[in-house]
Order: structure tokens, then C-alpha cells, then sequence
């Protein structure tokens, strides 16, 4: 994990007296300070002794399980607080706690501009972004009531679904409240998802009243807002909200569907009125698709409400004092739980996007400050593929440092990476050396949630060092309402996901197939069972095929079975080692696990992104990769080679170049020679949502993949 340098005898010499004699000096102070805190969490000694703690044990003492977390051995923890059971109940507790604290802030946008790229691309870039503005606890309660009042008017009733088909904002929680609280049940659409998965959703749901914005309206609900011709269903669309303040009346849309903004469904709302409501209503959130039609998952009050105990547990020391950075969608179920967590404990929660998150994000102006700088978030969620964004980032610029800079950083990161081994802090590292890598997400942040896909260990022992703060890597699943294991902050290891939540339970199930037992030494290891009150209803509308995987045990538990593959650890934490859908089998019997080689592969400081394929029919894998931009110009550079990004990445002599560095990363990782991608096509455009080419929380779309790189996989294969 140490990053490797030739070290000046002298320079390595003097950095160790310099840090010597300051620890000596602030020793005990830090020593009296830290061990409050360190006993708090019950951890003590070095990374050794704490893997040992245990996090989980298997209840009835058999290797496939069920395995609970320590403190919930006797019993699942469904409630976070007694008598709060609903998510309106959540946020009515909140306003009546918090009554005037900050609640949801959202960033001024003062004015834009368009920027000419030197391909001749313009992007809309953001030329001035001003303070957050914040509806306090009491004002944004008040926001929500009246809008649900105000849809109730407008002809929605209780038990008759509603759409949120909108950005992450500030708006979208505030409907979602409005929705919880009249007991509309919610259906929440993906703002990427394409016309006929957009249309596929609203037809199934059979939605009269949908809220988006005002860039959806005219962009994807444009494409096919009213109706799927391949539905036998009739279309019911008669009232859309807009969150902007925008005009009411829009060309090209039918006269019987109203449109209106949300200021004015909120006066309406305003008005006295005394509503009966009835019990709370199940929410229906669809899938990102990355495996074919969305899905719709019936998620109960229940669900939500225990999936947030779960991981607010995980969280030490939660107050009205944190502030958390919402960008991730909150269609996604990690988002929506976040939130809410947040909410039940009083927290700032600012928005952002992954355009504008920080200083370098695309559509922050040069010389300007992206919204992690100005909100200096305190919590923050992420996914795997923007924290290797931000890692591969900074260690393109420490390889761009003079000599002495260089060797300095690298010094500094050995250093602490042994530090927190022992279990020990690094205060003057942190403050001289890491201070700058720490402020590009605003330089508070002191809890980072990872999940939505296996973070790379390279990636983990780069943020716990130089952002200076615990990455809790998180597994679990839209269909069990996003919980299932977290890390426990102080233990440093990498590769795993920690134990299971107090609200839930996981077992093994052999998968003799693939050659997973429970049985298996020196660790027990088989297809991943989720079971508790997190367990969602199923699938909307679905066959009894679909529901196959969720069923219900001898004691009334709900349980969902997760087709990935895992290993249960002495101490009780559960590592991701495979995936039942991930797995080909090629002509000579041997099996490929794409998402293993991916996770290998995208250690290679070459590799942005990448989709391994195979087919049961040819006997070797290929790929298709998009090059971290960076690394590619210095590659070529290294060889002579000129051209644009887009020359490049069709260029043969460079596709021979990267393919024999992945082979090498390959190697490293302990890769079987079958595993290693033969042939590799490189892409000159990024991924991105917008391009259907992955999920909002950047999954691979396997099947648009191939689709999209037919042409590639047939002349990788021979032109067969």
C-alpha cells in the first residue's frame, strides 16, 4: 500500500527527527484528548488488535449463519426512536427539536456562461455561484404540509400514486415530505433514465400527478411524457409540478395535462383545511436498470425507518452540529436514508451535484469555488467511481511536483500510513502536508459513507490518509432498502464491508455451481442472504418468477437473496468476492468473474473506467475502457506518439500500450492468465449517466455495453 520513491538519505533523516520531536512534545496532550473519544468507540492498539474485535457472530454457531452484529445478537433494532415510526413522524420530531436550526440549504446561482473547449465542444459551465440560501427545520415543514395540501386540491388522493422525476434539490425532499406526511405513496424515477424507461414507469404506476423540474420537462419527459405504445395500460397524466419558478403554460403538450409551478400548488395548499389521513402508504422506487426494464421496489415506512437505525448506529457522535452534502440521487436508496438519518439528528443538509461539487468540477468556472469549499461539509456519501476520480486526480498532481515536494508527500503518506496501523494520529502530517488534498471537500469532513460498488483498497488507504478521516464502506441493496453491513470507523481494513446492521441479519447459502460453500476454509463463503425488517415487499407489479428471490422464514422474517458471493471473517466482517450474474463460463471449463477482474484492473493508474466481457462461446476475455486522460498523454508522450484524445484512444499502437499495463496490474492483483483481457478497446468519451452507459451511482450497464461496442466485441473476437 506504501507509495514507492527513491528517498534522500538526508531529507527521510530529518522528517522523522522534525516529527519526533513535535510528537514528543503534544504527546500527552493529544494522548487526553484522543482517549475520550477512542473509548467511546471501543478501540484500542493497532490496526491488528482491532480487526480482532469482533463485529459479528453467527447466532446459532454454524458457518453459513445467521451472523448479527454483537450489540443486536439478542434482537434486531427496527425504531430509532420510540413512537417515531413513519418519515413524516421523523421530520415532524425534527421541527419540533429543531424548530430554527438550518435545515436544507441550496446554492444561489448568480449567472452562467458557455465554454468553447479546444475540440470545438461548448459546455455550460456555472460563472458565478453565490452563498446557500436555508429554510430552517420549521420553514421547510411548513413548505412540505402546504404542498401536500396543495396536491390534495389538485385531485390527488391517499393510496393513489404520485412521481418525483427530478434532480437532487432541496424540492425533492420537501415533496417527498409533502407525500409521506398525506400518505401519497411515492414513486421516485432516476433523472437520467431514458424515455421508455421513464414512460415504462409511469404507465405501470399509473401516476396522475408527477413533480419534476423545469430542465426535465423540456428535455427527457419531452421525449414521451404521456404515453408507452407498446402498453396495453391507458395513460391518467393530468397534473405536473414544477419545482422552478416557471411559466404554467408549455407548447407541445396536451391541453387536458396542467402544468403548474410549486410556489403556486403550495399557496393553494395554504388555505385551512382539515384532512382526514389515513395510515402511512408504501413508497415505489425503481431500479437504475442496470440489468434490463427498471424494477419498481414497494418500500414501506417500516423499511426506511429501520434501514436508517441501522446506520446511524454506524455513525459516532451525530448532532445538530454536522452538516451533510446531498448529491448523490435521491431516487437512489443510499441518498434518501442518508438524508434521512441526517434529519432525525438535526443536521444541515446542502446541496450539490457531481458537476459542481468541487473546485475542479466540470461546470465550475475556473477561479471559482465548487460547493464542498463554500458548505465544508462534516458527512458525506459517495460512490467508488468519484472517489477514484478524486484519487487518481491528486495523485496526477503529486506525480507533476518537483522532486522535493514529491518525496516530501510520499514520505508524509508512509508515514501515516503506519501511524494508523498502530492505531496512532498524525496532527502535524494532516496540518503541513495533506491540508491542501483535505480542502477539496471543504476540510471538515469527518465520515465518509462509501457504496453502490467495491471501493478499490488503493482508493480507501488514499482518503483515510489524505483526506484525513474513516471511510465506512457500506454493502446493501435498493430491495433491502440500502442496508446490510457497514464498517465500523475505526477499523482501517480494506476489501471488506464490515458486519451487519443492528436492524439486520446475513446468512450463507452455498452456491455448489460456482463453488461456494459454507463449509469452505479458511473462511465460509456462499451467495448472500439479507433478512429484517429492512427486507422491502418486492417488486411492483411483477411476476412470481421475480419474486423468487424474496421469501418469507419459519419466524415471519422477510428475507432477499442478493446473487453476490461473500466470505464471513473470523471477526465477523463480510467481504464481496463475487457475483452469481458476474460469472461466464468459457469452453475449457474455466469461470470468469467480470466485476473480480474490473476491481483489479481499475487499480491501474491508466484506467478511468472499465467493462470486462466474455462470452461462453470464445475462448479469451476482452474490455472496453475509458483511459484516465492524464495518464494516456504522458503513455503517448512517452513514445512519441501525437494526437488528439480521440486519435489516441483509436490508435492500435496505444491500444497495445494499455493493454500490456493492465496486464501487469493484472499480475499484481494475483490474476489467473484466463482472467486478463487479450484485446482492449479504449473510448475516447467518459461514462456517464447521460449516456446510458451506467447507472446514477456509475454501475455498469452490461447489457447497453455490448450493445454499444458490438462492432468492437465482433472484430476483438476475430470479426466472427
Amino acid at each position: 500500500m506504501k507509495r514507492k520513491e527513491d528517498l534522500n538519505p538526508m531529507l527521510l533523516l530529518l522528517f522523522h527527527l522534525v516529527v519526533f520531536i513535535y510528537t514528543s512534545i503534544t504527546f500527552l496532550p493529544s494522548y487526553l484528548l484522543s482517549w475520550g473519544s477512542r473509548a467511546h468507540q471501543g478501540c484500542y492498539g493497532s490496526e491488528e488488535d482491532r480487526a480482532k474485535i469482533m463485529k459479528s457472530r453467527s447466532i446459532l454457531g454454524c458457518p453459513e449463519g445467521p451472523y448479527r452484529a454483537v450489540c443486536a445478537s439478542k434482537s434486531l433494532v427496527a425504531v430509532l426512536r420510540p413512537g417515531v415510526d413513519t418519515l413524516d413522524k421523523i421530520f415532524a420530531y425534527a421541527a419540533t427539536q429543531f424548530p430554527h436550526r438550518d435545515c436544507l440549504g441550496t446554492r444561489e446561482v448568480i449567472s452562467e456562461e458557455d465554454e468553447r473547449q479546444s475540440n470545438g465542444k461548448v459546455f455550460k459551465k456555472v460563472k458565478i455561484l453565490g452563498e446557500y440560501r436555508w429554510l430552517s427545520y420549521q420553514e421547510a415543514i411548513k413548505a412540505a404540509t402546504q404542498l401536500g395540501g396543495g396536491l390534495a386540491q389538485l385531485g390527488q388522493r391517499p393510496k393513489t400514486n404520485i412521481a418525483i422525476f427530478c434532480e437532487t434539490r432541496a424540492e425533492w425532499l420537501i415533496a417527498a415530505q409533502a407525500c409521506f406526511a398525506y400518505n401519497f405513496p411515492l414513486v421516485t424515477l432516476y433523472s437520467t433514465l431514458g424515455g421508455p424507461a421513464i414512460a415504462h414507469g409511469l404507465n405501470e404506476t399509473q401516476v396522475s400527478h408527477i413533480i419534476t423540474s423545469k430542465e426535465l420537462l423540456e428535455t427527457r419527459l419531452k421525449v414521451r411524457p404521456h404515453t408507452d405504445a407498446q402498453s396495453d395500460q391507458p395513460n391518467v397524466l393530468q397534473h405536473i409540478i414544477v419545482v422552478d419558478n416557471t411559466p404554467t403554460t408549455w407548447p407541445g403538450y396536451p391541453a387536458n395535462i396542467s402544468i403548474h409551478n410549486m410556489a403556486a400548488v403550495q399557496r393553494l395548499g395554504a388555505m385551512p383545511e382539515n384532512t382526514e389521513v389515513p395510515p402511512p402508504s408504501q413508497m415505489i422506487m425503481y431500479t437504475s436498470g442496470s440489468t434490463g426494464v427498471p424494477k419498481g421496489v414497494m418500500i414501506s415506512h417500516s423499511n426506511v425507518i429501520a434501514s436508517i437505525t441501522g446506520i446511524a448506529e454506524r455513525i459516532p457522535n451525530l448532532s445538530e452540529d454536522d452538516t451533510y452534502i446531498g448529491y448523490l440521487p435521491l431516487a437512489h436508496v443510499l441518498e434518501l436514508c442518508a438524508e434521512h438519518v441526517c434529519i432525525a439528528h438535526g443536521c444541515r443538509i446542502g446541496y450539490s451535484s457531481p458537476q459542481t461539487l468541487a473546485d475542479q468540477s466540470t461546470k465550475i468556472k475556473k477561479g471559482s469555488k465548487g460547493d464542498a469549499s463554500i458548505l465544508q461539509p462534516t458527512l458525506m456519501a459517495a460512490v467508488p467511481e468519484i472517489m477514484d476520480r478524486i484519487y487518481k486526480n491528486v495523485m496526477g498532481k503529486v506525480e507533476e511536483m518537483n522532486s522535493i515536494q514529491r518525496t516530501l508527500f510520499i514520505l508524509a503518506y508512509n508515514y501515516k500510513l503506519d501511524q494508523l496501523a498502530k492505531g496512532r494520529s498524525t496532527p502535524l502530517c494532516d496540518r503541513l502536508v495533506f491540508r491542501k488534498v483535505r480542502a477539496l471537500l471543504g476540510g471538515r469532513t469527518r465520515v465518509l459513507l462509501s457504496g453502490g460498488a467495491p471501493l478499490s483498497a488503493a482508493t480507501q488507504r488514499f482518503m483515510n490518509v489524505c483526506l484525513c478521516c474513516p471511510v465506512g464502506q457500506g454493502y446493501g441493496l435498493t430491495e433491502t432498502c440500502g442496508a446490510g453491513t457497514i464498517c465500523e470507523l475505526w477499523d482501517y481494513s480494506t476489501g471488506r464491508v464490515g458486519g451487519p446492521l443492528v436492524c439486520c441479519e446475513i446468512k450463507l447459502k452455498d452456491w455448489t455451481e460456482g463453488g461456494y460453500r459454507s463449509t469452505d476454509k479458511p473462511h465460509p463463503r456462499g451467495e448472500i442472504l439479507i433478512g429484517g425488517p429492512n427486507v422491502t415487499m418486492g417488486y411492483y407489479k411483477s411476476n412470481a418468477k421475480q419474486q423468487e428471490d424474496f421469501f418469507v422464514d419459519e419466524n415471519g422474517q422477510r428475507w432477499f437473496c442478493t446473487g453476490d458471493i461473500g466470505e464471513v471473517h473470523g471477526d465477523g466482517c463480510l467481504k464481496i468476492i463475487d457475483r452469481k450474474k458476474d460469472l461466464v463460463k468459457l469452453p475449457a471449463g474455466e469461470y470468469v468473474s467480470l466485476g473480480k477482474v474490473e476491481a483489479a484492473l481499475k487499480n491501474c493508474p491508466l484506467v478511468d473506467n472499465i467493462c470486462v466481457y466474455a462470452s461462453s462461446d470464445e475462448t479469451y476475455v476482452i474490455g472496453f475502457m475509458v483511459p484516465n486522460q492524464r495518464q494516456l498523454l504522458a503513455l503517448a508522450g512517452q513514445y512519441g506518439i501525437r494526437g488528439s484524445r480521440e486519435e489516441l484512444c483509436n490508435s492500435r499502437a496505444i491500444e497495445e500500450l494499455v493493454l500490456k499495463a493492465i496486464t501487469e496490474a493484472a499480475l499484481t492483483a494475483q490474476l489467473e492468465r484466463f482472467e486478463i483481457p487479450r484485446k482492449i478497446r479504449l473510448s475516447s468519451d467518459p461514462w456517464t449517466p447521460e449516456t446510458g452507459l451506467v447507472t446514477d451511482a456509475f454501475k455498469l450497464k452490461r447489457k447497453e455495453l455490448k450493445t454499444h461496442y458490438k462492432e468492437d466485441i465482433e472484430r476483438m473476437y476475430g470479426g466472427k
